[in-house]
């Protein structure tokens, strides 16, 4: 297996292919990474800004380049001794006219050769006429959209399709029938009944009329096809057959204004195998699995074999031709089994790296039974950023955020209530469908024969929001005790809040548990089963939106918490439990992915470095922020007495404009745009007065109306010049936090992982601002000018560097040197004990450091946090006189000779180090002794 020594995550768009990419590859080998870490690079659909609406996982995506270019970029990278980590998304496809594999069930219905590919298996869609697929895809009521002429049929070689702007939808063979019929009277008139051509249409109706009810598969899509052609041939060579089909579409399509005129176009959609809806319907009627609440991402079956096959064979073929050296697995709890599933691609793959992107509590551990490297680096991510948020005023920021809304907040009563939330107005039809099977189990035993539908509903709700993980996994071959404890727990809180339901509640614990009645039938075992594991594909979609896209966007006690995988209400993480956390991955996961930035974050890695400065200076900020709200009180409009923007949204927006606000003059023009973006979609995650699902536009122009206004310095001269004035200080603190990150992430155990770009400040908010195209060439032209100096004068360098710290050149310097140490003690990083060091002396707290040991070789990370009241604006936390008497004890038994690999430079001590000799000449050190 190859193990990645560093990972960079690159974005793949039409704008940036595998063509750009290999012109990055030699200044990526450069800069210290082995492995590319793409995103998904199938086919997906048209214009596709992220990859994950795959149409096709057998192709490569056209748009990122010709097979050529691919090889090429392969070429290169291979030639570089560069592996290549392929994000690839087993759960989900789009629900696209693209997607020739859903097209063909929405035609064929039944009969498709690919009805097992997708979850809808939910109500048994094509059972009867109510329980046709849902095609919630339409901007307005279904009504309103076929009345006003957005819903029209369209002929063309392939047949006939139902087309809504750029969704075309085919039509099922019956309807031909109905539509080649209107109006033949006419044509028969024109041709006459013995023309060739009026026989041969129908002769075309007949065989339509007649086609056997047995044939299936892929000889019913012959004669399909077959038909189809017939139809095709007369329409292009038959000028009166032309005319004829073109008036009945101009027929069918209706006028508008007039609305019976469109009851043959109602009439043949209501006879498809899909239900063209108003997508809000989605919310509430659900007949297939999604992506979380996205109607357009539909889930596929991956755990039919052939579907696994078929999905996996193109992964399978660049894996085995050495072209994909990893595999990075999106969404692994989405998977009906992901245990199964795992085992299956490990048998595919071999032996190849794998993480899987997972979200973990802070006490929770991934399955022991997964033959995987780990995760994509979340809890990592989350570990590190809590070591910078100083705990102990936690008192102190509730007070601040309490004050200023005039409101107290309980963060786990905000959780509970917006997961209900979730299950009320975005996954209703989802518990639906969850109480059917569950009613369906329960009416066949004496003790749930009295349950309800409702009931069941109700107490299934209860169950699901009171999880604090995002899933158990419990497979047909058992349940772990660790996954009992969760199932014992949440049941002991739901009977406590529903205690109407105690009954429902004992059930649903006892089908959790898999505690199978003896007199249970094969069958009746596999039902409990099947339950067990459509429940458990529930819990992580509802906290994703519960949690993640809705109440870190309505909480902001302390934005930089705020983290996908991360709980705002553990302000802050301390030592101990961060090296606990590393120490355990050295031992059970040493190749896990350590990541600060992903295409996922809610803000970037500078900004949460930035942010974590306010949590050692609660006064100073608490101050500031009341000054700034006086002043821009003005800023706010009105609406039945009541202000807007709230002052929950106003104060999340001073922490964005302190976290993100960029160094560069040149990027704060458009910098209002993307705060104006980035305020619409927080607010409408939130749901507290405007949502996806009902906006206010009202409220939304007032929140862009009130970024403008404050960031204008024609309006607003006096709040932006005392917002620079602090601003600049926390940035310059938050610099010191960024160095100290990015030095840690690389020391520390597992694959570290660059997004693309951070190797300068990372100052993009959530995306799509953090997918912005990168500047690779000015990166490449800072990396050949440090290459040099470092060659020639590396302490001028580095001072030069300190000087203009703003530009981001310092990151890329400490990025290049700890990775080039990486590389040359690969082992010790790899494979090395993680070993915590004490620190004594007046800023112990303030100290930050770790050993890599193995035999003879001992590496020291040492980065400081903290610093404002250590160092002054300006100043750097370099030197004896600032660590003072701040010392390292060295661990036993290491040489008294030690090399700083970032400087070059050579300290010598016995038993404990000072912490500043160590940082004499940069903020963080990485040493080494042999």
């Amino acid at each position: 297996m190859r193990i990645p020594k560093a990972t960079y995550r690159i974005q793949f768009t039409s704008q940036f292919g595998f063509e750009n990419a290999k012109a990055i590859a030699s200044y990526l080998a450069d800069l210290g990474i082995s492995d590319l870490y793409a995103s998904p690079i199938f086919k997906a659909r048209s214009g596709s800004t992220h990859g994950y609406d795959v149409v096709d996982a057998t192709q490569l995506n056209p748009e990122l380049g010709s097979t050529e270019s691919f090889e090429a970029l392969v070429s290169e990278l291979q030639s570089l001794g560069m592996g290549w980590l392929q994000d690839i998304v087993p759960n989900h496809m789009a629900y696209s006219s693209e997607n020739a594999y859903l097209m063909d069930v929405l035609e064929h219905g039944p009969d498709s050769s690919y009805t097992d590919y997708f979850d809808l298996c939910w109500n048994a869609p094509f059972g009867d006429r109510e329980q046709r697929i849902l095609a919630p895809l339409l901007g307005d009521f279904y009504g309103v959209s076929l009345e006003k002429g957005d819903i029209q049929l369209q002929y063309e070689q392939n047949g006939l399709t139902v087309n809504y702007y750029s969704l075309k939808l085919p039509l099922r063979l019956e309807s031909y029938t109905k539509f080649l019929t209107y109006n033949l009277g006419k044509l028969t008139r024109t041709l006459g009944r013995n023309h060739p051509d009026f026989i041969k249409l129908l002769g075309i109706l007949y065989i339509l009329k007649n086609v056997p009810s047995e044939v299936a598969g892929k000889q019913r899509q012959d004669q399909i096809a077959f038909i189809k052609g017939l139809v095709w041939e007369l329409y292009t060579s038959n000028d009166d057959i032309r005319e004829f089909i073109d008036e009945n579409l101009k027929t069918f399509n209706g006028e508008v204004g007039n609305s019976d005129s469109f009851n043959l176009l109602d009439d043949i959609l209501k006879d498809q195998f899909y239900r063209l809806a108003f997508w809000k319907v989605g919310a509430e009627e659900m007949n297939y699995r999604r992506f979380f609440t996205v109607n357009e991402l539909i889930s596929v079956k991956v755990e039919e074999l052939r579907v696994f096959n078929n999905t996996h064979s193109l992964i399978q073929k660049l894996v085995e031709e050495g072209k994909f050296t990893g595999l990075r697995i999106d969404h692994i709890d989405g998977l009906y089994n992901p245990t199964q599933y795992l085992e299956r691609l490990q048998e595919k793959m071999g032996d190849v790296y794998i993480t899987v992107e997972k979200i973990l509590e802070t006490t929770e551990d991934l399955p022991e039974n997964w033959r995987i490297e780990g995760t994509s680096g979340y809890d990592f991510l989350n570990y590190i950023n809590g070591i910078f948020c100083q705990a102990e005023n936690e008192w102190y920021f509730d007070k601040i955020y309490h004050s200023f809304i005039s409101s107290k907040v309980d963060y786990a009563s905000l959780v509970k209530a917006n997961k209900h939330l979730i299950l009320e107005k975005n996954l209703a039809g989802d518990v639906d469908n969850l109480a059917t099977l569950l009613k369906n189990i329960s009416s066949k035993y004496r003790y749930g024969n009295d349950f309800t539908v409702n009931g069941l509903k109700r107490a299934i709700a209860e169950v699901l929001t009171l999880f604090p993980i995002y899933r158990t996994y419990i497979t047909p071959d058992g349940i772990h005790d660790s996954d009992r404890v969760y199932i014992e727990e949440v049941i002991r809180q739901a009977k406590e809040q529903a205690p109407l339901l105690q009954h429902e509640m004992d059930f649903i614990e006892k089908l959790m548990l898999l505690e199978f009645d003896d007199s249970l039938t094969q069958t009746e075992r596999e039902q409990w089963l099947y339950f067990v594991l459509r429940m458990q594909q529930y819990t992580g979609p509802l906290m994703a939106k519960g949690v993640e896209d809705t109440t870190l966007y309505a909480y902001n006690r302390f934005l930089s918490l705020n983290e996908v995988g991360g709980n705002p209400s553990h302000f802050g993480i301390s030592l101990t439990d961060f090296h606990t956390f590393n120490q355990k991955h050295q031992v059970n996961w040493p190749h896990t992915m350590n990541t600060t930035a992903t295409h996922d974050t809610k803000r970037g890695e500078d900004v949460r470095a930035r942010l974590n400065v306010l949590s050692e200076i609660p006064d100073e900020w608490e101050q500031q922020v009341n000054t700034w709200s006086s002043m821009n009180q003005g800023h706010k409009s009105d609406r039945n007495g009541s202000a807007m923007p709230d002052r929950n949204d106003e104060y999340f927006l001073y922490q964005t404009l302190v976290g993100a606000f960029p160094f560069a003059e040149h990027e704060q023009s458009s910098f209002v745009e993307r705060v104006k973006e980035y305020i619409i979609k927080s607010i409408r995650e939130a749901k507290v007065h405007t949502a996806w699902l009902r906006p206010d536009s009202e409220y939304e122009e007032a929140c862009t109306s009130f970024v403008e206004k404050v960031l204008d310095p024609s309006i607003s001269k006096e709040f932006l010049a005392d917002f620079r004035v602090f601003q600049q200080r926390i940035a310059d603190y938050g610099i010191f936090n960024s160095l100290s990150q990015t030095l840690l992430k690389i020391a520390a155990p597992g694959v570290p992982d660059f997004y693309q770009g951070t190797e300068l400040w990372e100052l993009s908010l959530v995306d799509p601002d953090n997918r912005r195209p990168v500047d690779f060439e000015q990166r490449r032209t800072y990396f050949s000018a440090i290459k040099e100096q470092i060659k020639t004068d590396i302490l001028g360098l580095i001072q030069e560097l300190l000087t203009h710290k703003t530009d981001g050149r310092i990151k890329l310097f400490l990025t290049v040197q700890a990775l080039k140490a990486r590389i040359d003690y690969l082992e010790l990083f790899q494979d090395g004990e993680y070993l915590p060091l004490e620190i004594h002396g007046t800023h112990a707290d303030r100290i930050i450091a770790f050993a890599r040991q193995q035999e003879n070789q001992t590496a020291i990370a040492i980065a400081p946090r903290f610093l404002t009241r250590l160092i002054q604006p300006g100043e750097y936390p370099l030197g004896e006189s600032v660590w003072q008497d701040t010392r390292l004890q060295l661990p036993k038994g290491t040489s008294s000779t030690w090399k700083n690999l970032l400087t070059q430079q050579t300290l010598e001590a016995t038993g404990t180090l000072s912490i500043g000799a160590a940082l004499a000449h940069f903020p963080v050190a990485l040493l080494v002794s042999d």
